[in-house]
């Protein structure tokens, strides 16, 4: 099921960062990629959330953004069952892209690791989440010049 009401795929193609939730609750900012109908989050042995996930697939997930100044406040948010599946190193290309840019050389070394280092060695996951819900939601208001 999904209701939107403003273009929910050109806002998640911007570089916004989510709120991924876990059982616990627990709740982390991860960057993350729209794409396929599924939001992609990079993850491994060095965090917990693949442990959470296996224990606990049940996730939640948030972007939003809200400018005061303007009035602009949109959200979406997806629910459903998150999978622990292998990294693959051209979706990890675009997703950092979207954060770093598109210059590699610009890049700090810990983030090239990731396409460069063996995703296997490395234990490099990804976790997908393809929505069983999705609700996006214009809650922008009218901002009133200063008298």
């Amino acid at each position: 099921m999904t209701a939107h009401d403003f273009d929910m795929d050109t806002f998640l193609r911007r570089p916004l960062t989510a709120r991924l939730a876990t059982e616990g609750p627990t709740v982390r900012p991860v960057w993350y990629l729209w794409e396929d109908g599924s939001f992609w989050v990079l993850t491994g042995p060095w965090a917990r959330l693949p442990d959470l996930v296996r224990r606990n697939p049940a996730v939640a997930l948030v972007v939003d953004e809200c400018e005061v100044a303007t009035g602009r406040v949109q959200q979406v948010i997806a629910r459903g069952r998150a999978e622990l599946l292998p990294f693959d190193v051209p979706r990890g290309r675009r997703k950092l892209s979207r954060y770093l840019g598109p210059d590699e050389s610009l890049w700090d070394e810990r983030f090239l690791g990731y396409l460069l280092d063996d995703p296997a060695e490395r234990g490099t996951l990804w976790l997908r989440l393809t929505p069983a819900s999705l609700k996006a939601q214009d809650l922008s208001y009218s901002v009133r010049p200063a008298r």
